[in-house]
Formats: C-alpha cells, sequence, structure tokens
C-alpha cells in the first residue's frame, strides 16, 4: 500500500471515531437529569443569616426532636460492640426484629402478618429504592401524588422509570381519590408511557402531613386490584397519627394482600434513630424473593446492632412511643396557633411531621421565597418546587424537630416579611 492510501486510510477511519473531548469517560444520564439533594442545597440559605432575629431555626428536614430512649443507646452500645453483631446476617434482616415488627403490625392492623412477609432494610428510602426496582423496568411508570416527596421522585428517575402525577391540591387537603389514580393510569397510557408497575402513596404524608382515610385507601387499593398494578403505601410515620390504637386502614386484612400490596416502614422517627438506617419492607413471598436479590447487592445485609435494639424496643416501649407521638402532637397544635394571626399565610395541611403552607407572593417562586426567609429571618422551610411543578405557591415545615417554645418563634420571625 502506497503512502498516499495509507494516509486515506487513516483519515477515513479518523472521521468514524469519536473525538478527543467525547473520549471523556461519562456518568450514567439518567443521573444527569436528578436534581442535587434538596436538604444540603436548602441548608446552605442559612450561611447567609446573621443572626439578626436569634438563632435559625431549621424546619427543613424530619429529625425527632428529641433523644433515643436510654434503653436503645445502652443495648445498641452493648450490641455494637459483640463479635456477633461484626459479621454478617441475614440478607433480609435478623429474626428478632422481623418477628418483632410482625407481632406489632398485626396488634394494629387487626390482621395475620408473619415474620416471612418482612424484610428489614438499611432505612425506608433503601426500601423504597429496593422496592421499585423489584418492580420495575426502566422505561416503565410508577404512579406518585403530588407533590411528591422528592426521594421518591428522585429514585425513578435515576433508574429510569417514569413518575406518572397522580393530581391532588388543597381543595381536598391533598388526598388523592380513586378517581385521580383512574384519570393518572389513562393519561399513562395515552402518552405511552410504558407499562404503569404500581401506584406509591405516603400516609401520613410526606410533604403535606395529608392523612388518607380507610375509606379513601380502599377504594384506591380496588382500583389497583381493576387495573392490575401493585400498591406500595409507605406508613413511616404511621406512629404519630392521632388515633395509636385504632388501624389506619384494613388493606392489610385483606386476603390476598401479599399479592398486590407493599407495606413500607421506618424506625428512624418511632425510635429516634435515622443514623442507625432502619426500614422495612412488608409483602408477599413472591414480591420479596425478588427484592432479596436486589438487597444483596446494595446492603447484604441491614446495621446489626440497631436492629438488635429495636427488636426490644418494640414491645418494651409502647408508652414511651405514645408519649412522643402526644408531644408532636402538641407541636402541631403550637404551629397552627403561630399562624392564625399572620395575614396571608394559610395552612394547608398539616399532619405527623409536617405543614404545608399557601405562601402570600403570588410573584414569586417558592424558591425565592425560602431563600429569603433563611437568610433575612434565619427561618429555613423547603420550597414546595422541591416536590414538584405544582408546589410553586407552597412551603413545606418539618416542625417535629423544634419544641414548642421554639414554634413560638416563627410568628415573629415571618412578621413584616416581604420576600
Amino acid at each position: 500500500m502506497t503512502g498516499a492510501c495509507v494516509a486515506t486510510k487513516r483519515a477515513d477511519l479518523a472521521a468514524h471515531l469519536p473525538s478527543k473531548a467525547s473520549l471523556m469517560p461519562q456518568t450514567n444520564p439518567f443521573l444527569a437529569a436528578v436534581s442535587a439533594p434538596p436538604i444540603p442545597t436548602a441548608q446552605a440559605w442559612l450561611a447567609g443569616y446573621g443572626g439578626a432575629r436569634g438563632r435559625p431555626i431549621d424546619l427543613s428536614q424530619a429529625v425527632p426532636g428529641y433523644p433515643p430512649h436510654p434503653g436503645i443507646l445502652q443495648r445498641m452500645a452493648t450490641t455494637a460492640g459483640s463479635i456477633e453483631a461484626a459479621g454478617y446476617g441475614p440478607i433480609q434482616g435478623d429474626d428478632a426484629l422481623r418477628e418483632a415488627l410482625a407481632a406489632d403490625i398485626s396488634t394494629r392492623y387487626g390482621a395475620s402478618v408473619a415474620s416471612a412477609d418482612v424484610a428489614i432494610t438499611a432505612g425506608c428510602n433503601q426500601a423504597f429504592y429496593a422496592i421499585v426496582q423489584t418492580l420495575a423496568a426502566a422505561g416503565e411508570a410508577i404512579l406518585l401524588p403530588t407533590p411528591w416527596y422528592f426521594n421518591h421522585q428522585m429514585t425513578l428517575a435515576m433508574l429510569g422509570i417514569e413518575p406518572r402525577p397522580v393530581v391532588t391540591d388543597a381543595t381536598t387537603g391533598f388526598v388523592p381519590s380513586a378517581g385521580a389514580v383512574e384519570a393518572a393510569m389513562d393519561a399513562a397510557i395515552e402518552a405511552d408511557s410504558g407499562r404503569v408497575r404500581a401506584l406509591a402513596l405516603v400516609s401520613p404524608n410526606n410533604p403535606t402531613g395529608a392523612v388518607y382515610p380507610a375509606d379513601v385507601l380502599a377504594e384506591i387499593s380496588e382500583v389497583c386490584r381493576r387495573r392490575d398494578i401493585f400498591l406500595i403505601l409507605d406508613e413511616t410515620y404511621r406512629d404519630f397519627l392521632p388515633d395509636l390504637v385504632a388501624a389506619p386502614h384494613g388493606l392489610l386484612r385483606e386476603s390476598d394482600w401479599r399479592d398486590r400490596l407493599i407495606h413500607l416502614y421506618s424506625f428512624s422517627k418511632s425510635y429516634c434513630v435515622p443514623g442507625h438506617r432502619l426500614g422495612a419492607v412488608v409483602a408477599g413471598p413472591s414480591v420479596l424473593g425478588e427484592l432479596e436479590k436486589v438487597q444483596d447487592c446494595l446492603q447484604i445485609c441491614p446495621p446489626r446492632a440497631g436492629q438488635a435494639a429495636v427488636s426490644w424496643a418494640i414491645g418494651a416501649l409502647g408508652g414511651w412511643r405514645a408519649e412522643n407521638s402526644a408531644e408532636i402532637a402538641r407541636r402541631s397544635a403550637a404551629f397552627l396557633a403561630a399562624f392564625e394571626p399572620l395575614n396571608g399565610w394559610r395552612v394547608d395541611a398539616i399532619g405527623a411531621y409536617f405543614a404545608y403552607l399557601r405562601h402570600p407572593f403570588e410573584d414569586k417562586t417558592s424558591i425565592e421565597v425560602a431563600e429569603a426567609l433563611a437568610r433575612e429571618r434565619g427561618l429555613l422551610m423547603l420550597p414546595g418546587a422541591f416536590f414538584g411543578d405544582t408546589g410553586e405557591r407552597h412551603l413545606r415545615a418539618a416542625f417535629a424537630n423544634v419544641d414548642v417554645a421554639t414554634i413560638g418563634l416563627i410568628g415573629d420571625r415571618l412578621a413584616g416579611f416581604s420576600a
């Protein structure tokens, strides 16, 4: 081959090779479309607060505003120092905790839930991640009510699963209806979104605090049965419902619940151990069998010391949990009282750890309002835009992590404020 021919061959080859710039390694394209973690993004706004109104009041993240029971801490410390807890445990959690949670759910819901129906996870966020990876593939869809919990939407987006909105608003207290679920299913089919695999609900809700009535959940469950999709029900905050005796719903008493219902739970708020990352999935064997494959890759086993402490606490600390629930109810009442005299502000929904507030600034985005409040008044709440496109007129307050006296200062922070 002549030199000219070689040069021509190389030129042809070069034309088909990627440029040097495109040879840079690329990250997952699904992640590129996911927003940065919202909580630290908002908390950074407080760095610009000069302290003129007193110490900052941070209502951005749902954190228990009181310490764990001493018995929990003691058992964690003892177990963490043991040889046994330093080793791997079962993928789906230690038997003692699975049995204790199954018994607790059975009593509370008047149902028959066995330890084999329970899988322990490294937090409830991981429970959601693992369960949607179990149920859906990239290109398929899962329904989420709007406003939605941002970590749920972020999880779906990073897995290439489309979050399809189920519309709720203040006129219904942000409670979804069976009709809205049907409409979302039909809209997904019309948009050719790929098969809808599940509907994911949170009750009491994050971000709005709305509590979904049992009859509404029953109607929605029937829609899911008729449309052949799973119902994922995240009940992280169920221990802060006003009635701690009555069952929140009857779905776990249905004969076929293991085929259709997936219950999620978190130990973080009820036992004040968010840093120890413990959550749970309650589902039937066909789901848990597939879930175990995901768990083996994500966690291998959930944290051992926390499991040992909480398995004891479930049966031993019912009274302590009830006292904490009563304290959260007092903080809720104080929050409502703080907003009652404020012109233009409105509490559109409140429950468990959260209040969803309508702000009075029609010409400002929710991010502009929230950032100005943080920088000028040292009061941090999350903008409604963090929870979807429908939230521009709202802010979310996680009031459970501050005491009643601190909640009483909120009115002064908001008085005269102009975003």
